[in-house]
């Protein structure tokens, strides 16, 4: 059972969209998937109560800030979305439970610092461990100096960055109704799907 942690110490980077749509993604796929919300602000918790009925069922893992249980067996597929601030034991707990860690990150200067403690410990773990981690820059184009700085610093830490999310109004209105860019056409969010295959390609590796 697949346990794919999205974590950034920081707030606002857009942990709570890379976890629902990978939710979303592994139930395109006809998985049964779980998602957990460690977050005090439950944005993923929300997310999964404005779902609607017909959607690809997603399951509510409960799980709270203060204690990380192990998944349940009957799922074959399991998402957490993690807190801002992640440290220490908790830290430590999440880890243990995870094959796959993604970390969003956007490309502004102090965004990166914020993190850069956090990426050390968890370039740590990769080195001593079979942990899979990808960084996904967030909000960002390519083609721009911002992403180039992005690259630059990740590629210090060998760790790679899988793709890069535009900045896109699809999200939010996807959230809004508790879809991803897996539950609804793929002629209306092509070019966002194209920007995903890499994180889909990562995730059934």
């Amino acid at each position: 059972m697949p346990v794919v942690l999205v974590a950034n110490p920081k707030g606002g980077v857009g942990k709570s969209t890379l976890s629902t749509n990978v939710a979303g993604y592994f139930a395109s796929r006809g998985h049964s998937v779980m998602l957990g919300d460690a977050d005090r602000q439950q944005s993923s918790r929300l997310w999964l109560r404005l779902r609607p009925s017909e959607a690809r069922p997603i399951h509510t893992w409960d799980i709270s800030h203060d204690l990380i249980a192990r998944p349940p067996r009957d799922v074959s597929h399991v998402v957490l979305d993690t807190p801002a601030g992640l440290h220490g034991w908790r830290f430590k707990d999440v880890m243990r439970l995870a094959d796959k860690v993604l970390v969003p990150l956007q490309p502004s200067i102090f965004d990166i610092y914020a993190t850069r403690a956090f990426l050390d410990e968890v370039a740590e773990l990769k080195r001593s461990s079979q942990l899979d981690i990808g960084i996904i820059g967030m909000r960002v184009d390519p083609r721009t100096i911002a992403a180039d700085k992005l690259r630059e610093f990740v590629s210090g830490l060998g760790l790679p960055v899988l793709t890069y999310l535009r900045d896109t109004q699809n999200y939010i209105h996807l959230a809004a109704r508790g879809l991803t860019l897996f539950d609804v056409a793929p002629s209306r969010v092509e070019k966002d799907l194209q920007q995903w295959q890499p994180i889909c390609d990562w995730l059934d590796h």
